[in-house]
């Protein structure tokens, strides 16, 4: 540990520290992703015609994987689970198993019959159109 002139500087490395340490005894236990997390991380974007969404899913397939989508909300949810092979021991175990889920409030309702979601290399891209209501329309302005 360094030491500096300013005290908070050196809080702050105790207590993450202290956390790595809690987190390394815990390690193991039913993990609330949602509220340490926030897993999966997830980026939100929309043009014209609909919301995107790229989620992190390392290590998953689309079978462990369900979305879903209801008015302005979308929920990924899923599970992870352990190696099967238990013949070997743990130096750093960082990756989460379990269950999950994530709800995020979206800026639209959007068409659920429309949704498309595509995994590829650990990263699921969701492109979830717009509803009629949601969509920008050209107004014609009438002079007299």
């Amino acid at each position: 540990m360094f030491y500096t002139r300013y005290p908070a500087a050196n809080a702050s490395q105790i207590r993450r520290e202290l956390g790595d340490l809690f987190d390394g005894l815990l390690r193991g236990w039913p993990v609330d992703w949602n509220a340490s997390r926030g897993f999966p991380a997830v980026n939100l974007w929309e043009d014209d015609e609909a919301i995107r969404a790229e989620a992190e899913l390392p290590g998953l397939n689309m079978n462990d994987i369900e979305v879903l989508v209801v008015g302005d909300e979308l929920t990924i949810k899923g599970r992870r689970t352990s190696p099967e092979n238990k013949d070997f021991t743990y130096h750093r175990r960082e990756r989460g198993t379990g269950e999950f889920s994530r709800t995020l409030t979206l800026p639209y309702p959007v068409n659920a019959d429309r949704v498309e979601a595509t995994l590829k290399n650990g990263v699921m891209t969701l492109i979830l159109p717009k509803a009629e209501t949601a969509r920008p329309r050209k107004i014609t302005v009438k002079s007299n």
